[in-house]
């Protein structure tokens, strides 16, 4: 299990290369919270996935077969997320 500040520094990092993000980097966050305490869910779609964190709700587009980056809007509504658990501050 991560410390904190480790998953803070993931995030930052995260938010510091939005165009260059893939999901498995914002999946480890994710799992991360999850056994820090938060209360976090997933669901697949049809084009992605949907994250619950908290009462934080976003979501990430995977179905582009070839690209292991996620789209930058999406990684936007990542942080927002993060913002809103009070996880990374801007």
């Amino acid at each position: 299990m991560a410390s904190v500040e480790k998953i803070k520094a993931a995030i930052a990092q995260i938010a510091q290369r939005r165009k260059n993000t893939t999901l498995s980097e914002i999946e480890w966050v994710i799992n991360q919270l999850g056994e820090q305490g938060h209360a976090v869910r997933s669901r697949s779609t049809t084009h992605g996935v949907l994250y619950a964190v908290g009462s934080a709700r976003f979501s990430v587009c995977v179905h582009h077969p070839g690209s292991k980056q996620v789209k930058p809007c999406y990684v936007d509504g990542f942080l927002e997320a993060m913002i809103e658990i009070g996880m990374y501050d801007e």
